[in-house]
């Protein structure tokens, strides 16, 4: 099932402004198994069936309907066949896949899959430079390998950091200890990573990550669930207490729209195995409707 029913296609040869796909597998460490990624963008679909009556409703997160009154404008074209260990192949199909939306042109929004989809999802805006990023996420991910890998899940911001048309990154929701040790904090430093911590947004708000963006900039927002907090997004690999709130989420959305233009999103690192009672999938189905609500209205 589509995610809100939407069509594959919009009649009369109209150019959608989103569309949306899924894929579960990026680049899967060596004996690893990731296979619990797989359904998380069907889980969301599914949870958005919810909603799928009511997109012509008022949305108080939005200050009107998702599509603000207009026609709808949002396709979903299903999701990118992915194998796990398929490391390569897996990349090039999502980076040809989201190529083929940006050639539209189209807002590219993925449903995922673990956390190193953003690594050919980036790569994608090559001819789309410059780009700046926002990651909403409880770590840096910069790690240059992970058992000879250097594409898995502990490695998209370094890998990001390396493409010329990225003009620069935001990173936001940092807490506690992951994978990171001082020679990733310091490469990231070096880069100009600007690092916005969950405690930054607790007591500051989203100016706090937006004001290091250029107004009027394409960006990109990769949001990692774990940079939620866990009561909210349970559904997740490794859970972080202290992580932000869904209203801080949906005000760092609305304010890039504002700010800037949203070029594409995506949402990873949803294990559905985890989830409890489909709350992160309910969650992230909100969060995306959030998305195309913002990048609609920019």
């Amino acid at each position: 099932m589509p995610f809100l029913d939407f069509p594959a296609n919009l009649p009369e040869n109209r150019t959608p402004r989103a569309v949306i796909f899924g894929a579960g597998h990026g680049s899967t460490y060596p004996g690893r198994d990731s296979n619990g990624y797989t359904g998380a963008a069907d889980a969301i679909r599914a949870a958005s069936q919810e909603d799928a009556d009511l997109v012509d409703n008022w949305d108080f997160d939005l200050g009107g309907p998702l599509f603000d009154s207009k026609p709808a404008c949002c396709t979903d074209i299903g999701n990118v066949v992915t194998l796990m260990h398929d490391n390569a192949g897996n990349r090039a199909r999502i980076e040809a896949q989201t190529r083929s939306i940006l050639a539209l042109p189209s807002v590219p929004i993925l449903l995922g899959g673990d956390d190193s989809l953003p690594i050919p999802f980036l790569a994608a805006f090559s001819d789309q430079a410059p780009v700046w990023l926002l990651q909403i996420d409880a770590h840096i991910d910069w790690r240059d390998e992970v058992d000879g890998e250097r594409y898995g899940y502990s490695s998209p911001m370094r890998r990001v950091s390396e493409m010329p048309h990225v003009a620069g990154m935001v990173q936001v929701g940092l807490r506690a200890v992951g994978s990171a040790g001082n020679s990733e904090i310091e490469a990231a430093r070096r880069y100009g990573s600007h690092f916005v911590t969950a405690r930054d947004i607790h007591s500051k708000g989203a100016s706090a990550a937006l004001k290091h963006i250029p107004e009027g900039a394409r960006c990109v927002v990769t949001l990692d669930c774990d940079g939620i907090d866990p009561a909210v997004m349970p559904g997740v690999a490794a859970r972080t207490p202290g992580g932000l709130t869904y209203t801080q989420v949906i005000d760092l959305i609305a304010g890039v729209g504002r700010r800037a233009t949203i070029a594409g999103f995506d949402l990873v690192e949803f294990y559905p195995p985890n989830d409890i009672n489909g709350l992160t999938a309910l969650t992230a189905s909100r969060l995306v409707v959030n998305a195309i609500g913002a990048i609609v209205r920019q």
